[in-house]
C-alpha cells in the first residue's frame, strides 16, 4: 500500500519507495512551500496530483547531471556564437511554467503540471526558491526550463522548446551560471535520452543522497538570480 499523507505526518522512508511505480513513496499532504522544500532536500518531489492530492516520488537509480559533465556540442556552440536567442533568468516564471505544461511528451496522456503544481511553484519563486531560464527570439518567448535552487543543489524541473535548440540554450546558459556559482550538482529527476545527450547520467539514489546533503547545507540557501545571464554569448 501507498501510504497517504495527512498535512503535518512526515515523510516515509525513502527506502520504501515503489520501484515498479517509478519510485513512488505516497500520495497526500500539501504542496505548502515548507513541504516541497523539506521533501527536495531528503531526494523527494512532487510529481503531479491525483484529485489535488500531491504525488511524491524519490526513485532508484536517480538521474543527475554535474555541471563540469555538461555535453556542449559543436552544433550547440556555434548556435550560442550566433546571437539569434537572447536569455533571461527569472523574467518570466509563470510564462515558462505554464508553456512547460502546455508541451506534449511522448508517452504522456495529459501533464503533470496540474494548476495545483503550477500555483505551488509559482508561490516559490516569488518566495525566492523556485527560477526560470527563459529563451526569446525577436521578444518572443521560444523556449526555457525551471526548477529550484538549494545551497548549491539545482533540482531541475521541466523544459520546453519551441524553436530548435531553445530549451538547449537556455539548459547551456544554466550550467554557466551553476558552474560560476560553484552548484554541484542538477537533480534531473528521471532518466531521458534528451538529458542523457546533455551529459546527464544515473546513479544510485544512495549516492545521490549522499551528495544531496552536502550540497543542500553549503552556501546561502536562497538565491538572487541577474536577470541577464553572466559572460552571456547571446
Amino acid at each position: 500500500m501507498i501510504p497517504f499523507l495527512g498535512p503535518c505526518d512526515p515523510f516515509p522512508s525513502v527506502e520504501s519507495a515503489r520501484k515498479d511505480m517509478d519510485g513512488l513513496l505516497a500520495v497526500g499532504g500539501s504542496l505548502a512551500p515548507e513541504r516541497i522544500l523539506d521533501a527536495y532536500q531528503n531526494g523527494i518531489f512532487p510529481w503531479g496530483t491525483v484529485e489535488g492530492h500531491p504525488l511524491w516520488y524519490s526513485p532508484d537509480p536517480r538521474m543527475v547531471l554535474l555541471p563540469e559533465e555538461f555535453r556542449l556540442t559543436r552544433s550547440l556552440s556555434k548556435v550560442l556564437r550566433a546571437g539569434r536567442f537572447t536569455v533571461r533568468f527569472d523574467s518570466n516564471f509563470r510564462g515558462v511554467i505554464g508553456a512547460c505544461a502546455a508541451t506534449p511528451r511522448p508517452g504522456q496522456n495529459g501533464t503533470w503540471i496540474t494548476r495545483e503544481m503550477s500555483e505551488a511553484y509559482s508561490h516559490l519563486h516569488e518566495l525566492g526558491w523556485a527560477h526560470s531560464v527563459e529563451t526569446y527570439e525577436g521578444g518572443v518567448l521560444v523556449g526555457g526550463l525551471y526548477g529550484l535552487a538549494i545551497g548549491r543543489m539545482f533540482y531541475g524541473e521541466s523544459m520546453f522548446s519551441r524553436r530548435t535548440d531553445a530549451s538547449k540554450v537556455a539548459f547551456a546558459h544554466l550550467v554557466r551560471y551553476l558552474v560560476a556559482n560553484q552548484f554541484g550538482m542538477i537533480d534531473c529527476q528521471m532518466y531521458t535520452d534528451h538529458l542523457a545527450s546533455l551529459g546527464g547520467r544515473e546513479i544510485p539514489r544512495s549516492d545521490f543522497l549522499e551528495r544531496l546533503s552536502g550540497l543542500v547545507e553549503s552556501g546561502s540557501p536562497r538565491t538572487v538570480w541577474p536577470v541577464v545571464p553572466l559572460d552571456s554569448e547571446s
